[in-house]
């Protein structure tokens, strides 16, 4: 996933709208090695070198992606979102000035990645392909490298001009849950026993409940359908796979009203429901 995070910011600065305004970074080789006193680049190059990885606890996040799926919960624990950070450089290779030509070609890397507070969609790459939330990227955070000449020094070369540009990634740690979408749910409150317990006071407990089912004509699942309690103040609409909620209700018999387009039924229901009984409806 990192590799594809490099070949997305690769594309990024190969993209061909920068070709009129950023003419030498457009000519430019893109390169991701490490900058020691061995890299000695044939032609100009624009030099991306990873050397940060770590977890983004500004965008630490532990609520799970839901999806539902053939009536079923897909659950997606949080991913951790990563922070990669690249030190880039320009190495032109030629000319006249190639201190200057090394500034413009910063500068014109700087102006690229500070377009775009995040990754556009367009330029991802692999695992990268329908990230959500989108990437944020930032250029030239001055705490990403507190001491470039300690830098230097450790990689072995001698110090010059740079640029640190994080991109934080969402990189799926736990695999997938899958789990029954839960339609019918038991609410109790009540005092508690004693603080540390689970049981409550039985002259304190109430019950009510929540029931769900599905809305079918044919076999086949109708959205949009209004289903109501009768007398009791509640309804809802059913979603695209013909399923509905209605709560919060007391235990008891009840009618319910099922209605889509010009058809009309009623069914009756007891809550909660018999061992094997449902609350689906057929028109």
């Amino acid at each position: 996933m990192i590799r594809d995070l490099s070949t997305t910011l690769q594309a990024l600065l190969g993209d061909p709208t920068l070709a009129a305004p950023f003419p030498e970074l457009h000519q430019a080789l893109i390169a991701f090695d490490r900058p020691d006193d061995s890299f000695k680049p044939a032609q100009t190059t624009i030099n991306l070198f990873l050397f940060d990885v770590r977890e983004n606890m500004e965008l630490r996040s532990n609520e799970p992606k839901i999806q539902r799926l053939n009536g079923q919960a897909v659950i997606h624990p949080a991913p951790k979102r990563m922070a990669c950070t690249y030190l880039v450089t320009a190495w032109p290779v030629g000319g006249t000035d190639l201190t200057l030509q090394e500034q413009r070609l910063l500068a014109q890397v700087l102006q690229a990645f500070a377009t775009y507070p995040a990754i556009p969609a367009t330029f991802l790459k692999g695992k990268l392909v329908g990230q959500e939330p989108p990437l944020p990227m930032m250029a030239a955070r001055p705490e990403e490298l507190k001491n470039p000449a300690e830098f230097w020094t450790a990689i072995g070369n001698k110090m010059r001009a740079c640029i640190a540009v994080t991109a934080t990634i969402s990189m799926e740690i736990f695999a997938p849950v899958t789990a029954p979408i839960s339609k019918t749910a038991i609410v109790r409150l009540g005092e508690r026993t004693a603080p540390d317990a689970l049981s409550l006071v039985p002259a304190t407990r109430t019950e009510s409940y929540r029931i769900g089912g599905k809305v079918t004509r044919g076999g086949n699942p109708v959205a949009g359908a209004t289903v109501a309690l009768v007398g009791g103040g509640l309804a809802a609409r059913t979603d695209g796979d013909g399923d509905y909620v209605l709560g919060a209700m007391a235990a008891g018999a009840y009618t319910l009203n099922v209605q889509a387009d010009a058809t009309t039924r009623q069914a009756n229901i007891t809550v909660p429901a018999a061992q094997g009984a449902n609350y689906d409806v057929q028109l």
